[in-house]
């Protein structure tokens, strides 16, 4: 029988949850790292055993740690000490150098309008390569995405996209300017997908060296021209590997489709009653089955009417069901970030997603009905699912 593997990361540090194909009892272990910012874990599709933590710190800034036995053993790839809780700030960050080579890589867009120096800050995301588990995408704060080919030794950034004509137009969000969402098209790996908060939607066709936005359609009103080409805040994107042509996003404001790569983009936000919100997931056996999580506003990052609910599209966006059962439906104040949501690829799909308060709720039937598994983690900053055979 198959088994599951959930990654977790929080404010906290990292936690590993597993199951059997039943998904009825989950063993957890951890807290992996305590004490520090877990932004992202992801396993490599080629060898699920391989595993990539993005461990961060204001104190002592940034590393990256390997596991390559599923998660019982770590190892900071890079060779540098890991700190520990009596030492000086350090400020390490495994290589992540800007390329300062060529221009327009000097300075970007603060949110007064004045430019401001990039400044290498978190990784918010690790996207492993579909056909070789020593290479590993990397997107960071301040938005860059890098590159390693020797298992997170060494880091290269691609610079191609911050030297776009556009870069010095990037502007933070409210969260910071993360590179927060890489995907990979399955069927041409060559052709990858970047998403920058308050950038907007980018795709190279050529491996990483020359970027296009692709934002044609998204309307926003916080940016003086709502059809500008950058600026956009998004907050995710998703797709099936069915179908890497279309995407799928959840925006500032506004649930977004394209059906060509990116080119042109429509709302199908619908009936929804709220479209802030951050996550989008898309069902792993039915391309045209997306999932959001809505919040009430930009300012206020909770659920409607204190109500958590998971809505569901069967129809690819517009006609929207509520799923509500196993869920608090009152009294309810949490939020769920961008990275915080997963499927697993079992034939009765499992949805999981995990809140700022820490709890981690699944559904092992596509949604219809959840169950809390986890009710006192530390705040929940990503969630990724293994399906093991």
């Amino acid at each position: 029988m198959s088994k599951v593997r959930m990654l977790v990361g929080t404010k906290k540090g990292a936690f590993i949850l597993t199951s059997d194909g039943k998904r009825q009892k989950w063993d957890i272990s951890g807290p992996h790292f305590a004490g520090w910012e877990i932004y992202h874990i992801k396993g490599s599709p080629v060898d699920p055993n391989r595993l990539h933590c993005s461990q961060s710190s204001s104190w002592f800034g940034q590393i990256i740690q390997r596991s390559d036995d599923g998660g019982k053993t770590w190892n900071i790839p890079g060779g540098e000490k890991l700190p520990s809780p009596t030492d000086p700030p350090g400020g390490q960050s495994n290589n992540f150098a800007y390329d300062t080579s060529a221009k327009p890589l000097t300075t970007h867009q603060w949110y007064d309008g004045t430019q401001h120096p990039w400044e290498f800050k978190r990784v918010w995301h690790l996207e492993p390569s579909l056909t070789d588990p020593d290479t590993v995408y990397a997107g960071v704060e301040d938005a860059a995405l890098f590159k390693t080919t020797n298992g997170g030794k060494t880091w290269k950034e691609l610079s191609g996209l911050r030297g776009h004509r556009t870069g010095k137009q990037w502007t933070p969000g409210a969260g910071g300017m993360g590179l927060h969402t890489i995907l990979i098209d399955p069927k041409n790996p060559k052709r990858i997908y970047i998403a920058i908060s308050a950038a907007g939607v980018f795709r190279t066709d050529d491996g990483g060296t020359t970027w296009q936005p692709v934002n044609k359609g998204l309307k926003s009103q916080y940016i003086p021209d709502p059809d500008a080409e950058v600026g956009h805040c998004v907050h995710r994107i998703a797709m099936h590997p069915s179908r890497p042509g279309v995407l799928y996003m959840q925006k500032h404001w506004d649930i977004m489709r394209s059906d060509n790569a990116g080119e042109q983009w429509h709302e199908v936000s619908g009936n929804l009653p709220t479209d802030f919100g951050f996550p989008i997931e898309v069902h792993a056996h039915e391309p045209e089955t997306i999932y959001v999580v809505p919040i009430k506003s930009d300012a206020e990052h909770f659920p409607l009417d204190g109500k958590l609910r998971v809505y569901r599209s069967r129809t690819g966006g517009n006609e929207w069901e509520a799923l509500t059962k196993g869920l608090p439906q009152k009294d309810c104040y949490v939020n769920i970030l961008r990275d915080a949501m997963a499927v697993d690829t079992l034939d009765a799909c499992g949805i999981y997603f995990g809140t700022t308060g820490g709890q981690v709720y699944a559904s092992v039937n596509s949604g219809d009905s959840w169950e809390a598994i986890v009710h006192d983690f530390p705040s929940v900053f990503s969630i990724e699912v293994q399906t093991i055979k």
